[in-house]
C-alpha cells in the first residue's frame, strides 16, 4: 500500500504529534544554519531569494530526540548536510556518551556518505561526467554529506553499495533539491515496500517521490506553504492519487480515573 500525507508547520512540532515507534525510515535535508554563511557572502546563487527559514543548530538536539522517538526499533535515519553541520550532529550524539547525560537520542553513528554532484553530461575526453562545482570560493563544494544513523540494528539490503553516491545536481527547480536517484538508493537500502518514510523538511518533495516510486508510504512536513504546494503538485502529477492517511497521531496520556 502506498500513499502520502503532507503538512505545513514547524518540523519539531509536527514530529511531536506522531505516535512513538511508528516510522520505518527518515530521509531528510534540514535547512542547516551554515547555509546562511554562504548566502551572506554571496557564495551561492541558489539561495538569494527568501525560499525558507534557516533551522538553527540550537534546535538540532530536539530534532534528533523526536526523530529517534518516532522511529521504530531497528531502523535508519539519513540526514543531508554540509561538513560543518555534520560535525555539530556528531558532537550532539557523542556528547551523550562522553558526559553521561540522559540519552535523548541514542542513535548509533555509523558513518557519513557522500553525494558527489556530477555534471549532467561528460566532456569528450572523459569516461564519465566529472564533478560540478557548487557553493564557496575556496575549493568549491562538489559534494554533500549524508549522515547515516541507526536505531537498534537493521541490515542494509545491498552490502555492496559504496559510500559515494554520484548523481547530477537538480537545476532549475527548488534551490536545495536532491536527486531522486540518490534518495531512492537510501530508501531502497533501508526500507521495504509498504513501510513508512518521512521527511520533516519536505522541500519540493523529492524524498516523497523516491519513496512512492519504490512503493513506500510517505509523510512530509515543511514550514512554508509554498513547499507543501509544490510537493503536493509533484506527487499528484507523478502518481495521480489523492493523499491518503499514512500516519497515526500521537496518543495523549491516559487520564487517570477520578475515583481510583
Amino acid at each position: 500500500m502506498s500513499g502520502y500525507e503532507l503538512h505545513v508547520g514547524d518540523c519539531v512540532e509536527w514530529l511531536r504529534g506522531i505516535e512513538d515507534a511508528s516510522v520505518d525510515l527518515v530521509v531528510t535535508d534540514p535547512a542547516y544554519e551554515s547555509l546562511e554563511k554562504h548566502r551572506a557572502i554571496g557564495t551561492t546563487t541558489r539561495l538569494t531569494a527568501d525560499w525558507f527559514p534557516i533551522f538553527g543548530n540550537e534546535r538540532l538536539a530536539d530534532l534528533l530526540a523526536e526523530l529517534y522517538r518516532v522511529l521504530k526499533q531497528d531502523t535508519h535515519c539519513y540526514v543531508f548536510c554540509d561538513q560543518e553541520t555534520m560535525h555539530v550532529l556528531h558532537r550532539l550524539i557523542e556528547d551523550d556518551v562522553v558526559f553521561a547525560a540522559p540519552r535523548r537520542h541514542p542513535f548509533r553513528w555509523w558513518k557519513f556518505l557522500v553525494w558527489e554532484k556530477t555534471r549532467a553530461t561528460k566532456h569528450e575526453d572523459e569516461d564519465e561526467a566529472g564533478p560540478s562545482a557548487g557553493m564557496g570560493y575556496h575549493y568549491r563544494a562538489a559534494h554533500e554529506c549524508v549522515v547515516f544513523l541507526e536505531k537498534g540494528k537493521r541490515k542494509l539490503r545491498n552490502l555492496g553499495t559504496c559510500d559515494v553516491l554520484r548523481a547530477p545536481r537538480v537545476r532549475g527547480g527548488y534551490p536545495t533539491e536532491k536527486p531522486v536517484d540518490v534518495l531512492a538508493t537510501l530508501v531502497g537500502q533501508s526500507s521495504e515496500p509498504g513501510e513508512l518514510v518521512i521527511d520533516p523538511f519536505l522541500g519540493s518533495g523529492s524524498a516523497g517521490e523516491a519513496a512512492m516510486l519504490l512503493g513506500r508510504r510517505f509523510a512530509g512536513c515543511d514550514v512554508t506553504q509554498r513547499s507543501v504546494d509544490l510537493a503536493g503538485q509533484r506527487l499528484y502529477q507523478k502518481y495521480a492519487t489523492d493523499p491518503g492517511r499514512v500516519l497515526t497521531s500521537r496518543r495523549p496520556p491516559a487520564q487517570g480515573s477520578l475515583f481510583g
